[in-house]
């Protein structure tokens, strides 16, 4: 299978086309940023697809990230992704920055907890727990860091992953603090493609995955405060 990956839900704008048959990505770029997704994504996937040699049509799925992360980004990449399936007539699988983070770190011990985490700002983290065997301890969620931390460590010292997982690692409990902790701003493209590969269209869409509401609200039209007309 050749997947193309898309991801601009945090603090990078990221493309990547994996080869299954071969195991190998065939061609990558990432460029960290936290804003300007929208200028930069097209180009990039442009030479993306220019280093692997293919056409769009040649692929058999797009995938992407869905969030938790940047309101803005991450709808940036859904739009391409959705944009690309069309025009190819591929389907398109949408895959959490959460799942991403955490994909690496499967099957090396199944004995120690997975926890990634990302910013939710104000002293808060989306975060989800794993096993090391890929079980789900604890779902996708949004809490304060403490709290987090005080459900994450009931599972034991985790492998903390994903760009908030400096916070975690800071405040985490000395007496049994974290066995591996990787602050990465952004998840590895080449993971997202893998999970990619091995999820289905029906079980994972290509949709906003949301775990709270976006901290700016639109303003609510003025006609609606308008006076009605006279009779």
């Amino acid at each position: 299978m050749l997947i193309l990956a898309i991801d601009t839900a945090l603090d990078a704008c990221a493309a990547g086309v994996l080869n299954t048959d071969s195991a190998t990505m065939i061609a990558q770029q990432s460029l960290p940023m936290q804003r300007g997704h929208a200028e930069a994504l097209v180009p990039l996937i442009a030479r993306v697809m220019a280093d692997a040699g293919i056409s769009f049509e040649a692929l058999d799925r797009i995938a992407v990230t869905t969030g938790p992360g940047s309101f803005t980004g991450l709808r940036v990449g859904l739009s391409a992704a959705r944009g690309i399936a069309l025009a190819a007539d591929r389907p398109v699988v949408g895959l959490t920055t959460l799942a991403a983070f955490a994909a690496p770190l499967l099957g090396e011990t199944a004995g120690d907890p997975i926890l990634s985490a990302i910013d939710a700002r104000h002293d808060q983290v989306y975060y989800q727990v794993s096993g090391g065997d890929g079980t789900t301890l604890l779902r996708p969620r949004v809490a304060p860091i403490d709290q987090a931390i005080a459900a994450a460590a009931r599972f034991g010292a985790p492998r903390l992953v994903g760009n908030a997982a400096q916070l975690l690692a800071a405040r985490w409990p000395s007496d049994a603090p974290p066995v591996f902790v990787d602050a990465q701003p952004a998840p590895d493209i080449g993971w997202v493609a893998w999970l990619g590969a091995a999820v289905t269209p029906e079980n994972s869409p290509a949709r906003p995955y949301y775990l709270r509401p976006p901290d700016a609200k639109p303003q609510i039209p003025a006609v609606q405060f308008a006076a009605a007309p006279s009779a």
